[in-house]
């Protein structure tokens, strides 16, 4: 498909988003710092790493998945598309009815979801054993899946994922923290919607968050001169605190960004009751504005 068709199907739909759009990856995200202390491998993650992840609130390997992993998962999100592998579900930026081809399916669809229970070829990344043995080393206990997506950022009108708090979301609310992998399955570079971080924030705790472009954090509170992108080659992985604060800006590029999320619980965490949940990452109790 040509970059004229691919904006034609996946642009915005008028000047004013577009300018929009543009105005939030200038301002809301910086360029100029990228993450570049990284581990070779997970399996050369060490005591010391650990103490730099609960320190910093997360950690780069350069290649935690083979190129044989990588194809084999790319495969299988192409099955799921493509409908040989059922039982996904998948989030769309267009319509469904409106999406006719494969092609128009693959570039359409945002996020995969509850792949797990239908998926082995992704169930055996999720629970891979270097994987595994990494988050019992950080949890300093056995590790629960908690959640487990793949995020499909589209050419050319990839929305942007404003700045969160993972643990704000309902599933990983959880009372001790969770850990997301982050793992790139393309590129994920500076031009088409990398991982964006602030190093340190997820010692500031639970912060309210508010429906403004998403379930995010006010804009007006994120430290963004200390944004730190994070851009990975295909089986490179961000590991994160699940309340440091990440967003990704849009993908204005004509490349794909695809990547597996997977979020890990330590075994004994439980689910954070409605009225601590509200405390940590609503207003309802503390009257705080956007």
């Amino acid at each position: 498909m040509s970059t004229n068709e691919q904006k034609t199907l996946y642009a915005y739909d008028n000047e004013e988003e577009r300018q929009l759009a543009h105005t939030i990856a200038n301002t809301m995200y910086r360029y100029d710092q990228v993450e570049d202390n990284r581990i070779s491998t997970l399996r050369d993650l060490t005591e010391e790493h650990v103490k730099q992840f609960w320190a910093r609130g997360y950690l780069v390997v350069e290649q935690a998945l083979s190129m044989e992993e990588v194809n084999t998962s790319l495969a299988a999100v192409m099955d799921i598309l493509s409908g040989a592998s059922t039982g996904t579900k998948i989030q769309f930026v267009k319509p469904r009815n409106e999406l006719k081809t494969l092609e128009e399916i693959e570039l359409a669809a945002r996020k995969l979801s509850d792949y797990i229970d239908h998926e082995p070829r992704l169930r055996d990344i999720a629970y891979h054993p270097s994987i595994m043995e990494a988050l019992s080393k950080l949890f300093g206990e056995n590790a629960k899946v908690a959640q487990d997506q793949a995020i499909l950022k589209p050419p050319t009108g990839g929305a942007e994922k404003p700045w969160h708090q993972d643990m704000a979301y309902g599933p990983l609310a959880y009372d001790k923290a969770v850990i997301g992998l982050w793992t790139a399955l393309d590129p994920a570079e500076l031009d088409n919607g990398c991982m964006h971080i602030i190093p340190y924030s997820h010692r500031e705790g639970g912060a309210p968050h508010y429906a403004v472009r998403d379930w995010q954090l006010c804009d007006s509170t994120v430290q963004v001169e200390h944004d730190m992108a994070v851009p990975l080659q295909p089986g490179g992985v961000l590991i994160f605190h699940g309340l440091l604060h990440h967003g990704t800006p849009p993908n204005f590029s004509a490349k794909r960004r695809r990547a597996l999320q997977v979020h890990y619980a330590p075994e004994s965490a439980s689910k954070l009751s409605p009225k601590e949940y509200k405390r940590m990452f609503t207003n309802e109790m503390t009257g705080a504005e956007c």
